[in-house]
């Protein structure tokens, strides 16, 4: 099964846009383990809200852009990794040990919809 877990920090936490050279080191050397253990099959960071867009569509009206700073929440998606994992346990324990590499975060987990959990049309 593969998952997605999404990170999110404090957009005004200018650390957390600026991470060390130890951080940094620490997380080449986690995904990379990671990698040949064959768990991770993506990971990016992305940059603040502020380089972003909100795109909308609103049932019965026009799609609409809206460029970041999204000033209304305060922690936003700092970046993903995309997992395999026996199950949701195990997923859990992942997002424990990747959460472990920051001071503070939260790390949503979620499972991806393949093919086969899609509903068959007989």
């Amino acid at each position: 099964m593969r998952f997605l877990m999404m990170h999110r920090l404090d957009e005004s936490a200018p650390e957390a846009w600026n991470p060390s050279q130890e951080f940094i080191e620490q997380m080449g050397a986690f995904i990379q383990d990671w990698t040949e253990r064959g768990i991770l099959i993506t990971a990016e960071g992305v940059h603040p809200s502020a380089k972003g867009a909100l795109v909308r569509k609103p049932r019965g009206a026009a799609t609409t852009a809206t460029d970041g700073p999204f000033t209304e929440t305060k922690e936003v998606i700092g970046g993903f990794a995309l997992v395999n994992a026996k199950d949701r346990a195990e997923a859990v324990e992942l997002a424990r040990q990747y959460a472990d590499l920051f001071e503070e975060i939260e790390v949503e987990v979620r499972q991806v919809v393949e093919f086969e959990d899609l509903p068959t049309q007989d």
